[in-house]
């Protein structure tokens, strides 16, 4: 008997030793001292990339994979290089004619994203700090979607089994919306209305991107895509070289990285188009409306928007139906014509389009537009009047003040304004605020009126139109800028924007070309869109993400 009970305690005893190996063996990711970085930074010519933290302190990222740690084992490096034909820099109707074909399913192109999420994430001379979470349910959802296949047709131009990342602003049902704060850290929500569309189109969810925390009206003067949650976000065409513009950091990285089929980012004033193109991305926001902003963490319910941002047009397009809806929870909601939806043609020539003169100075925005003046365009070299966006914080303050509370009324959190966030900051400010709360600081401190608001936005749009009045005087189908360098006008004249891959400076930064159209052109705008990557296609995946 005492043989016996030996034998056993024997055999706990190596069963255990093996799951604990087991575990270990697992660990892809690991922590590193990243003090010699950081003093190497303090050196970068630009004051924003001089980062005090780079790792995240709050995620371990080997819980955020545990959950896929069976179906990973078995999805081999060998399965990975097999599919990167089909699926790396892919369009959605390419992936979809794939998976119709047979050479794909929609649970091995998810396994394909999370292996790979996995490989660069967790390589400490690659790592971008993109993700701060995933959807532990998107194996299973992924088997569902291919049983579904069986039993319906899947158009080629549908998000129907396709991976999608949302900005980590974006509430989510069975993840916490934590907006790169640690006040949110445990933030449980119910679907924002855009999510909720997704889903009713077939998305799969596939986790939360970082972000510049709070959308970066947080800190002043602080490094783009930081976040107490996530970290530092990187740019892959030059890690701890170029910035990754913001809010929409991780959004803008991921995309170009290839971590999922697209992503979806929010924009204020240059939240969509700045990342997309310090990241060689299609970024488009739209007319302030267009998408529900209901369920979204906010800062102004006068100039916040959601938008797709895709590796190419296409995808923007088919993303942007996939969101579509009238919110009756969003006062701006409004739906758009069939008309309004239509594509009337995929070609530059004949087209009337507005050219900064003093942009024209720009070798590669100049080399553009002789490209696109070749392609049968008309330019128009226009200097528009240059208004005031005096009153421009004030709006973005008073409007916070109020907003955020309104979205924290009915969650399980415990600090509910601005006031309170600033207070619960201070009391580990390394941490939770390394770089300081100025903008929520100014919030807080700005008592400005019901009349003297009213009066500020009026002036802004005010602003936005008299800068804009070119497109009427001079018939223009659309006005061509440079990255976000127009943003700003843009969102108070509440103008929607696409920016698209030009090219690439001598350093090897991304640089972008962005069509500023009308209210509600956005499916005009990717009309121009699409006839002019076709011409240009300028996008490289980034050097060493291959």
């Amino acid at each position: 008997m005492k043989h016996i009970i030996t034998l056993l305690v024997i055999s706990i005893f190596i069963l255990t030793g093996c799951k604990e190996q087991e575990k270990k063996a697992i660990q892809y990711f690991k922590k590193y001292d990243e003090t010699t970085e950081i003093a190497e930074q303090q050196n970068h010519e630009n004051s924003r990339m001089k980062f005090k933290l780079l790792q995240s302190k709050f995620i371990d990222m080997n819980e955020v994979f545990e959950p896929f740690q069976k179906e990973l084992a078995q999805f081999s490096k060998e399965n990975y290089q097999s599919l990167k034909p089909i699926i790396l820099e892919q369009s959605i109707p390419s992936i979809q004619q794939s998976i119709k074909d047979g050479k794909l399913t929609y649970e091995k192109l998810t396994l394909f994203y999370l292996y790979r999420i996995r490989k660069f994430e967790s390589d400490s001379t690659k790592y971008l700090n993109a993700i701060i979470s995933l959807n532990p349910k998107v194996i299973a959802e992924a088997k569902e979607k291919d049983k579904e296949l069986k039993q319906r047709t899947v158009a080629n131009e549908s998000v129907f089994g396709m991976p999608i990342l949302l900005k980590d602003n974006i509430n989510t049902e069975n993840l916490p919306t934590t907006a790169g704060a640690f006040a949110l850290k445990n933030n449980k929500t119910n679907d924002a209305f855009i999510t909720k569309q997704l889903k009713a189109n077939g998305a799969l969810i596939l986790g939360k991107v970082n972000l510049s925390e709070w959308a970066y009206y947080f800190c002043s003067g602080c490094p783009l895509g930081y976040s107490a949650i996530g970290g530092q976000t990187l740019n892959p065409y030059g890690r701890k070289i170029f910035e990754t513009g913001g809010s929409s950091s991780g959004s803008g990285v991921a995309t170009a990285v290839n971590y999922a089929v697209a992503t979806i980012g929010t924009e204020t004033a240059g939240s969509i188009t700045s990342p997309s193109s310090q990241n060689s991305v299609v970024g488009l926001k739209p007319t302030i409306g267009l998408l529900s902003r209901s369920g979204i963490v906010p800062i102004s319910s006068t100039l916040d928007t959601p938008g797709p941002m895709t590796k190419n047009v296409v995808d923007s397009h088919i993303l942007l139906r996939a969101l579509l809806g009238k919110d009756t929870s969003d006062q701006k909601s409004f739906e758009l014509t069939e008309d309004e939806k239509q594509f009337k043609t995929q070609s530059l020539e004949g087209k009337r389009l507005g050219v900064f003169t003093a942009l024209l100075n720009d070798s590669i925005y100049k080399r553009t537009i002789d490209n696109i003046k070749s392609a049968g365009a008309s330019i128009v070299e226009i200097a528009p009047e240059q208004t005031s966006l005096q009153g421009f914080l004030t709006l973005l303050n008073i409007d916070m003040k109020h907003d955020l509370p309104k979205y924290l009324a009915d969650k399980n959190i415990t600090d509910k304004t601005v006031k309170d966030l600033v207070a619960f900051n201070s009391k580990d400010s390394l941490l939770r605020a390394p770089y300081g709360q100025q903008l929520f600081e100014g919030i807080v401190k700005d008592s400005t009126t019901t009349e003297e608001f009213a009066k500020v936005k009026s002036n802004l749009k005010k602003a936005g139109l008299t800068f804009y009045k070119v497109f009427e005087k001079d018939q223009l189908d659309a006005i061509l800028s440079i990255n976000n360098y127009h943003a700003a006008y843009s969102a108070v004249a509440e103008y929607p924007n696409l920016t698209i891959p030009m090219g690439y400076k001598e350093t090897g930064e991304p640089i972008n070309l962005t069509f500023i159209g009308l209210p509600k052109s956005e499916f005009k705008l990717l009309s121009l869109g699409m006839a002019f990557e076709k011409l240009t296609k300028a996008r490289k995946l980034p050097k060493d993400y291959e």
